[in-house]
């Protein structure tokens, strides 16, 4: 099961850190990721984890604004996002799956509920 949280209204060039609470499997057993879906838009992959990769991973249009971390002792991972645009407006969804599936095909099998980032200009 993976729950997200931490989305919320601000203004561009704020800051927001949103949470991916993992149970029933640890951050080594799958790679968790984040994906985003603006109205109207195609969702999108926006970064990814893997412990047993040792990796983490980006989409372009976020690099160099937001950071992925694990707390394998909370067993959650976490999407520091800084920088944001108007255009990061979007529903905010952790993913879990092999390395594979999630980043690469973007077709995680387990989702957590969404979380609603708002971004004002």
């Amino acid at each position: 099961q993976l729950q997200a949280f931490g989305g919320g209204l601000v203004q561009a060039g704020g800051s927001l850190r949103l949470s991916c609470a993992a149970s029933g499997f640890t951050l080594d057993d799958y790679a968790i990721g984040w994906f985003r879906q603006a109205p109207g838009k195609e969702r999108e992959g926006v970064s990814c984890i893997s412990n047993s990769h040792g990796g983490t991973y980006y989409a372009n249009s976020v690099k160099g604004r937001f950071t992925i971390s694990s707390d394998n002792a909370k067993n959650t991972v976490y999407l520091q996002m800084d920088n944001l645009k108007p255009e990061d407006t979007a529903i905010y969804y952790c993913a879990a799956d092999s390395l594979l599936r999630l980043w690469v095909l973007g077709l995680p099998h387990y989702w957590g509920q969404g979380t609603l980032v708002t971004v004002s200009s």
